[in-house]
């Protein structure tokens, strides 16, 4: 590991307003200290919850912080190095609202309890096109945020995969889940407020390629089973774009 990344992880241990804990839980594990606490441990406030999952430079949860100081952000990683660079400009910033998680996306219900998260972003996630269980809004993890998103919570999904956008859209159909927005050209479809046009470092390189971006904001109840789409959908060149993963499913540093 280079000395830029052993720096990046020097400072991350520091900062107050960075949590890790990249290994699974055991059944012996001590219960996450914050769980249930955030706000009043934390925050210090009962503001609103919001989650950024697969938060790779921290571009959306610094961005919307700033938009909105009257909630709280958490942008969540397995990617330290990466995750460094908004978890600095959060603390040069002085912004209260912003904290950062490192660690596996697939244990994040072991973090929040009942209904303590309002909303889910997912930026840009891997659509892990070989394994349905890997996706962010498969049934694996739309009931893992069942645990901790409050009763009707909003997920957002901004992408530039045709089959992430797809398979989402299919899900929701599938399990009849209420859909607020839904575009597959973002930035061509005149629903994209302030909220929506910040972009984060990838996205711009995407853009200029000539990627259109998609976005689905949608609600997520606790009522009823959830269910998998029965349907074939078409593979994209997802990777020939030399997109790196940021679906915090991987283990490594």
């Amino acid at each position: 590991m280079g000395k830029g990344k052993l720096q990046k992880f020097a400072d991350m241990a520091r900062f107050p307003h960075v949590f890790e804990q990249p290994w699974m839980p055991t059944a012996e594990s001590v219960p996450f200290a914050l769980k249930g606490c955030w706000g009043k441990d934390f925050f210090q406030n009962d503001n609103p919850i919001v989650l950024e999952l697969g938060c790779g430079r921290g571009e959306y949860t610094v961005g919307l912080a700033k938009l909105f100081p009257d909630k709280n952000f958490i942008g969540v990683d397995i990617k330290g190095a990466r995750m460094w660079t908004g978890a600095k400009q959060a603390l040069e910033e002085g912004l209260k609202n912003v904290a950062f998680l490192r660690t596996r996306i697939e244990i994040i219900d072991y973090f929040f309890a009942s209904g303590e998260v309002d909303e889910i972003w997912l930026t840009f996630s891997d659509p892990q096109m070989k394994k349905a269980t890997k996706r962010l809004t498969s049934t694996y993890f739309m009931n893992r945020y069942r645990r901790f998103l409050a009763d009707g919570g909003l997920i957002h999904v901004k992408t530039d995969s045709p089959f992430m956008y797809t398979y989402t859209r299919c899900m929701i159909e599938r399990n009849a889940l209420p859909v607020e927005v839904m575009t597959d050209d973002l930035y061509h479809s005149g629903k994209a407020d302030e909220i929506l046009s910040i972009r984060t470092y990838y996205e711009q390189q995407w853009l200029e390629r000539g990627l259109t971006i998609k976005y689905i904001r949608f609600r997520l109840p606790h009522e009823g089973e959830l269910h998998e789409p029965e349907v074939d959908i078409e593979l994209d060149d997802y990777r020939s774009y030399g997109r790196s993963k940021r679906s915090g499913l991987e283990t490594s540093r």
